[in-house]
Formats: structure tokens, sequence, C-alpha cells
């Protein structure tokens, strides 16, 4: 389980390596992303608080990156924050973030980026639920909930 530490460790040091990459042209990218998505991913926007389709969603599923299909988290750590965002305790696997030191704004805070393609996902806090203490609050047009078939 990742913790605040490893987070910044991560941000500071290097990030792991990820089990592929995708990289694409700014043209190749606009041709498969909507122009939000584009905004957010590409030159690291944001959406405004409440207004993302996957913040009241809460169905069985893995969220992929819109960019390049790579799965990030699970269903099954996602978590109300009531920051507006989807929130998330944990990565699906170690090596499927990237980490950044973030200072825009005139703050520190740690950018969260897709390791496949460097697409940008949000932020990540310290203020999460116990046992990791982590809030990966991530905008809704960085990813696409890829629901679970049940039988």
């Amino acid at each position: 389980m990742l913790t605040w530490k490893d987070v910044i460790h991560f941000s500071l040091n290097g990030n792991p390596e990820p089990d592929r990459r995708v990289e694409k042209s700014a043209a190749e990218w606009r041709e498969i992303l909507t122009s939000e998505q584009f905004r957010i991913t590409r030159n690291k926007g944001t959406e405004a608080a409440h207004s993302g389709e996957l913040c009241g969603i809460h169905e069985a599923g893995l969220y992929n990156c819109v960019c390049c299909n790579e799965p990030l988290f699970d269903s099954t750590i996602k978590f109300e924050s009531g920051t507006g965002w989807p929130s998330f305790t944990q990565p699906i696997k170690e090596n499927v973030i990237k980490y950044i030191r973030d200072t825009s704004y005139g703050m520190v805070r740690v950018e969260v980026l897709c390791n496949c393609c460097d697409g940008h996902l949000g932020h990540v806090f310290p203020d999460g639920p116990k046992p990791s203490g982590l809030r990966y609050c991530i905008n809704s047009e960085s990813m696409k909930l890829q629901p679970t078939t049940t039988i």
C-alpha cells in the first residue's frame, strides 16, 4: 500500500517504470480526445467541482485513462471526499501513476499523471481515509469507467 511518504519519494527521486509507454503528437491526441479531455489531460487543466460525470457514479469497474486506456483505479477504492471530484485511496498498481511536484498557484502539491502516456489526471493529497491516508483527486474527463461484467 502506498503512503504519503512513498508519494513524496517518487515526486523527488523518480517514478517507477510503467509496464508500457504510449506517445503521440498533440495532433494525434486531438484526433482521439474531445476538446475538454485534451484541455485537461494534455494541457493540465481542471474541471469545475461537482461537474464531472464520474463524480457520483458508483458502479463496479475499473477507471481507465481516457487517453491510453491504462487501468488506473478500481471502483472498490473510490470514496466520497466531498471535494467535487472523483476520489480514490490507491492506484490499481504502484507503477500506473507518475508523481510530479507542483508549485503552481503559490502552493506545493503533488500532481498525478498517467505513467503510461503522461496524461494529467489531477493531484494527490495526504488527507484521505485510513489506512493509506491518501486522496487521489481526479478529473472525470481524465478517465473512463470500464464496468465489471457480472455473469
